[in-house]
C-alpha cells in the first residue's frame, strides 16, 4: 500500500495540519485505519498518537482510497479538539460502556420481595387463581353486497 499526500493545510487555531491523502492498494483490500495512520505518521514525521484519520472512502472496483486526516501538534491537542467517536475509532480512547439502569426497587435500596413471572400464562391474580388472558371482542360477520340486501336477509 502506498499513501500519497494530495493537499496539506495548516490550522493554527486548532493546532493541527489537515491532510487529504490518496492510498493506492493494488491486489489488496481497503486498507485498515491503523495502517494508514502509520504511513501518514512516517510521511509527516509525527508520532502515531498525534495522527487522526477522520474519514476514508473507496470506490467499488478501484484500488484507490481517498481520505482526510489530521496531524496535531500534541497528543493533548488531539484529545481536546477531536470528537469522542473519532478518538475511539483511532484507538486513542476506550469506548465508554453504557450504564445499566437499576430497577425501581433496587434504586430505592430494597430487594424485590417476589420474582415476577415472565410469561402472561404464568401470571397469578391476588387471590392465587391464574389470571385469564383478555379476549378479543367478537368480529361481526359482514354480508356481501349492499346494506339494503343485508337488511332483507336479517328479516
Amino acid at each position: 500500500m502506498d499513501v500519497e499526500i494530495v493537499s496539506k493545510d495548516e490550522n493554527e487555531l486548532l493546532e493541527r495540519t489537515e491532510v487529504r491523502f490518496k492510498a493506492t492498494h493494488v491486489n489488496e483490500g481497503t486498507p485498515r485505519r491503523e495502517e494508514v495512520r502509520d504511513k501518514i505518521a512516517s510521511i509527516m514525521k509525527a508520532e502515531k498518537e498525534r495522527v487522526i484519520v477522520d474519514s476514508m472512502q473507496s470506490e467499488f472496483g478501484k484500488t484507490e482510497t481517498h481520505g482526510y486526516a489530521k496531524v496535531y501538534k500534541t497528543k493533548d491537542a488531539a484529545r481536546k479538539y477531536e470528537r469522542e467517536h473519532i478518538l475511539v475509532r483511532n484507538k486513542l480512547k476506550e469506548k465508554a460502556a453504557p450504564a445499566k439502569k437499576a430497577a425501581p426497587a433496587e434504586a430505592a435500596g430494597k430487594a424485590p420481595d417476589k420474582e415476577e413471572p415472565k410469561e402472561a400464562s404464568e401470571k397469578v391474580s391476588e387471590k392465587g387463581k391464574p389470571k385469564e388472558a383478555p379476549q378479543k371482542p367478537a368480529v361481526k360477520e359482514r354480508s356481501k353486497g349492499s346494506p339494503e340486501k343485508a337488511q332483507k336477509k336479517e328479516e
